[in-house]
């Protein structure tokens, strides 16, 4: 039993879900469960049209209709028959975000958000399926809100193990032993049945949890690049493949920024001992990276990029000391806005941290903080990760740049800079 997971970029237009389904007919006689995302950009586009409603921009309408047209015309290119049944499901799905936008937003933008933004995995995994059946392969398609259960938390929400656990199990099995099963990533559902979702580039933790409930033998993640890299290409001229990780290092990259993978994928495949690979869409042929409980260290250094960086220093305006009561209130204060620490370093009279600047939430942060500490901010800056640094590869990247924080453990160095 496999779980195959394609990003946007996999089914970004016509020719990629042609792509995506020669890839699924090459597995067709094996258990297979594919979850894909929506395409291309399109969670970005459905974002603009739920911020548009929101603020009431009179925008909204015409950003919905930009992103059918873009879908139709996919459509269009994969169908030879107009009258296929898919044109009317895939109209339906944007039909349910109109209805949304007729009336004055009343909700929170967390919830209008995963009931706009959810539709590009419905319409994604709708067409895919329908191709994948056209193509002659016995696709089944099924929606995830149906097997994957959440608490209420919009935008990031947590997963009901136990009773996802319990509805995949009982349920699933049966279908994959006559079917291909394609389905969404990114989406769950209440126990009220709304939709929500768990986080942006959640899809690969959807494909986690499958693969977790099912006892996959592995899982295959279908990225626009070899594998995992020991650096994003943006960043770096010559990359090297990464042919083998262990579970814990993978964790460490992805927890410092590695984008290749979603933060919350490794954990529930390290559980039951699943494999995940990372391999090509565009070369299937090449092995990409396989990901294992080994002990296996790197071979090479990896380097991890985050730019436009805040680091905020905090500090107590009275004579006191950074203590306990103060860390769960600081703790607290960026839970409640949101905002994931990427480096934190505390003393008696101080506690620095840098995170992604995010805009209008940052700025209410500040303001709660300032309520109470004394905080200085510097913006515009960049957090490099070293895995496996030694001076050379420190030095390789200070070029041009002045340390503003530097943290080092055995394996790992972050350095905060700025250019100069």
């Amino acid at each position: 039993m496999q779980v195959f997971k394609f990003g946007g970029a996999s089914v970004k237009d016509a020719e990629s879900i042609k792509n995506v389904a020669h890839i699924v007919a090459n597995y067709k006689k094996d258990e297979l469960l594919v979850v894909v995302s929506a395409m291309g950009k399109t969670t970005d586009r459905l974002q603009e049209v739920t911020q548009h409603y929101v603020e009431q921009t009179g925008e909204a309408f015409a950003r919905l209709d930009a992103v059918k047209a873009w879908h139709h015309q996919i459509l269009v290119d994969l169908f030879d028959d107009p009258k296929h049944p898919i044109f009317d499901e895939i109209a339906n799905c944007f039909v349910e975000v109109e209805w949304v936008l007729e009336e004055e937003p009343q909700d929170t933008y967390d919830y209008l958000f995963d009931q706009i933004v959810s539709t590009g995995e419905m319409a994604s995994s709708k067409i895919l399926a329908a191709y994948a059946l056209h193509s002659g392969i016995a696709a089944k398609w099924l929606d995830a809100r149906d097997y994957l259960f959440t608490d209420n938390t919009y935008r990031e929400a947590a997963v009901d193990w136990e009773k996802t656990e319990e509805k995949i199990r009982r349920d699933l099995p049966t279908m994959l032993d006559e079917h291909v099963i394609i389905t969404q990533g990114f989406i769950g559902s209440t126990s009220e049945n709304f939709t929500t979702t768990l986080g942006r580039e959640g899809s690969d933790y959807s494909a986690a949890i499958f693969a977790s409930c099912l006892n996959a033998e592995d899982i295959t993640i279908w990225k626009d690049v070899p594998g995992v890299l020991n650096a994003d290409p943006k960043w770096f001229d010559h990359t090297e493949l990464i042919p083998e990780l262990s579970y814990t290092d993978a964790i460490e990259l992805t927890y410092y920024g590695a984008t290749v993978i979603h933060p919350k994928t490794i954990k529930p495949l390290q559980n039951k001992k699943i494999a995940l690979n990372v391999r090509s869409f565009v070369n299937p042929s090449e092995p990409g990276t396989f990901i294992r409980s080994t002990n296996q260290g790197l071979p090479v250094p990896s380097f991890i990029f985050k730019v436009n960086q805040v680091f905020i220093n905090i500090q107590p305006r009275d004579f006191s000391f950074i203590v306990e009561d103060n860390l769960s209130h600081i703790f607290n204060l960026f839970h409640s806005n949101r905002i994931k620490i990427n480096m934190m370093h505390n003393s008696a009279i101080s506690f620095c941290v840098s995170v992604d600047d995010t805009g209008k939430n940052i700025d209410t942060l500040l303001e709660e903080l300032e309520k109470r500490y004394k905080v200085s901010v510097e913006k515009g800056l960049e957090l490099i990760t070293i895995r496996y640094f030694n001076q050379e590869t420190i030095d390789r990247v200070l070029v041009n740049k002045q340390i503003i924080r530097e943290l080092k453990d055995s394996y790992t160095c972050q350095l905060l800079v700025k250019k100069l």
